[in-house]
C-alpha cells in the first residue's frame, strides 16, 4: 500500500458536482493498492497514520497525532499512486491492484482506520471521477509506502 497524507484545515469530495466527504482540520490520505498488499500491510499502516505526529503541541512543536487533536479523516483512493514512468511518457499502472483486489483492502484500511479513530473516516467513491478540493496545512505531506517498513 502506498499512501500520500496530507495535513489538512479542510478538505472535500465532490463527485458529479455533489459533496461525498468533507472534513474540517485533520488528514486527507490518498491510498494505492498493490496486488500483493495483506491484511499486514494494511494494520502496518493504519497505526502509522494513527501515531503521526504532525500536529502542533503548545510550544508549536509537531508533537501531537490525530488522536490527540481531534482530527478527522478523509481516505480517496488513487490507483495512480503506482504509475510506472521509466519507458516513455506515458505511465503503465501494472502494479495498482484490480478491483476485486483493491476494494476490499480499500474498505478493509478504511474500517480499520475508523476503529482506531473512534469514529468512521470520510471517503470518495471508488473508481469514480473525484474532484478534491483542500487546503493543505503547513504545508505538511507525507508519503509512506508498506514496502519501505524498515
Amino acid at each position: 500500500m502506498r499512501t500520500v497524507i496530507q495535513r489538512v484545515q479542510r478538505a472535500d469530495v465532490k463527485v458529479n458536482g455533489s459533496v461525498v466527504s468533507n472534513i474540517e482540520h485533520g488528514f486527507l490520505i490518498l491510498l494505492g493498492v498493490e496486488a500483493t498488499d495483506t491484511e499486514e500491510d494494511v494494520q502496518w499502516l493504519c497505526r502509522k497514520v494513527l501515531g503521526l505526529r504532525v500536529f502542533d503541541d503548545e510550544n508549536g512543536v509537531m508533537n501531537r497525532n490525530i488522536l490527540d487533536v481531534g482530527g478527522n479523516i478523509i481516505v480517496v483512493s488513487q490507483f495512480t499512486l503506482y504509475a510506472s514512468y521509466k519507458k516513455g511518457n506515458r505511465p503503465s499502472w501494472l502494479r495498482a491492484a484490480g478491483h476485486d483486489h483493491a476494494v476490499p483492502m480499500y474498505e478493509r484500511f478504511m474500517e480499520v482506520l475508523g476503529e482506531g479513530l473512534g469514529r468512521p473516516v470520510g471517503t470518495g467513491v471508488f473508481g469514480a471521477d473525484m474532484k478534491i478540493e483542500l487546503v493543505n496545512d503547513g504545508p505538511v505531506t507525507i508519503c509512506m509506502d508498506t514496502k519501505n517498513k524498515e
